[in-house]
């Protein structure tokens, strides 16, 4: 049977030209599935709003379907799930200022110290925080080196600062390369030795954790448990939205389900001749007559300029069509010769399923030659969010 075509929402003024859909149910389906791979507790990583979904209804959806410890980038990213009535633990990824130390104790925030010195200034503020260890097992972005077992130890002589978790993060759990996969089992392994030591010395390590969404489908429990480690944790982050980073091969098939649609209206459908030229720059010149649409969406509304010219498509009444000419601020331009009836008020999808043609986000990552996070992040702030499977 043949899918219904998109029709245009029911939105007013500005907020007509262009807007994401969010699923909720598929945010819940996801969630259940990357729960149905580990044995501890499923984190949520929420940062950048939620990875552009949206920060409250999603963290609520998630919330109302058990999930009970959340991640962010940032103390304000904190501040505004409590305040959208988050509950449970909630671990700042990022740098907290110490003198923003009350900020974490009033809002019931945990903070990742990534190293002595920092939890030392977090001590001296006086406030009582709970904290969890940031380890450098080897990708060498935050954290007190594993080879440092003294200073990692330094933490727990902080009166102030309660250890509630010892974290790493894998610099590779995406890749199947045999090198990749060596490092990220010795990452595993550095982790368990400080683990280790920290027991011996008769420390309460918290709860461990280190597997991103990658970490979760490429280094199951099962695997990661004959290095004598369990991990109490997994920071779920983009596979929580359906899409994985980019197009690369995992060890277990997922049925993850999108969870953003991204459209846009059509405002004009014109003819030109073989021989103009389209847009700024007169980037794009016509081999033969062709018929396009000028589409209200641009790079302000988180489309890259990168995407036209390099395999960039949406989907207009279930038909695919490329992006031509330079991508402007508000407007780009499809060829949609191949279209027909394509008019002005049609809708444009360039992330999600129009009628039985999709535009995947890792497709949208490729043709951008970037990956889907960074898509789905720099979506823009005036594109309105309409959500589905919101009961809240």
């Amino acid at each position: 049977m043949k899918a219904d075509i998109i029709k245009p929402p029911s939105l007013k003024g500005d907020n007509s030209r262009a807007w994401t859909e969010i699923d909720l149910d598929a945010l819940a389906h996801n969630a259940a599935l990357l729960r149905s791979l580990i044995t501890g507790e499923l984190m949520a990583v929420v940062k950048a709003d939620a990875y552009g979904h949206g920060y409250a209804k999603t963290a609520r959806r998630l919330q109302r379907e058990g999930v009970s410890a959340f991640a962010v980038a940032t103390l304000d990213e904190g501040i505004k799930l409590r305040e959208a009535g988050i509950n449970g633990e909630t671990l700042v990824l990022g740098y907290t200022q110490p003198a923003d130390a009350s900020l974490l104790r009033d809002y019931s925030l945990a903070q990742l110290v990534v190293d002595g010195s920092y939890a030392k200034a977090l001590d001296n503020s006086g406030c009582r925080l709970d904290v969890h260890i940031a380890v450098d097992t080897g990708m060498h972005r935050l954290g007190i080196s594993s080879s440092n077992p003294a200073e990692i130890e330094s933490v727990f002589n902080c009166p102030n600062l309660t250890v509630k978790g010892t974290a790493t993060h894998f610099a590779s759990a995406d890749s199947l390369n045999a090198d990749d996969i060596a490092f990220t089992n010795l990452q595993i392994k550095r982790l368990k030795e400080t683990a280790d030591f920290l027991k011996s010395k008769g420390h309460n390590t918290g709860k461990l954790h280190a597997q991103s969404s990658f970490g979760i489908v490429n280094y199951s429990d099962t695997c990661i448990e004959t290095s004598g480690v369990h991990f109490d944790y997994a920071r779920a982050g983009i596979m929580l939205y359906g899409v994985k980073s980019q197009d690369t091969d995992t060890k277990a098939a997922l049925s993850l389900k999108p969870v953003l649609s991204l459209r846009a209206v059509i405002a004009q459908v014109r003819r030109i001749e073989a021989g103009e030229s389209i847009g700024y720059s007169r980037s794009y010149t016509a081999e033969k007559p062709l018929k396009l649409a000028t589409v209200c969406i641009g790079y302000a509304d988180g489309v890259p300029r990168q995407m036209s010219g390099n395999g960039g498509m949406c989907v207009i009444k279930g038909k695919k069509a490329p992006i031509i000419g330079r991508i402007s601020m508000d407007m780009l331009t499809v060829d949609v010769t191949g279209i027909e009836n394509a008019s002005a008020g049609d809708i444009a999808t360039f992330i999600g399923k129009d009628g039985d043609a999709q535009i995947r986000c890792e497709e949208a990552a490729a043709a951008a030659g970037t990956i889907t996070n960074d898509i789905l992040c720099r979506l823009g702030s005036r594109l309105p969010r309409i959500y589905s499977g919101d009961d809240s």
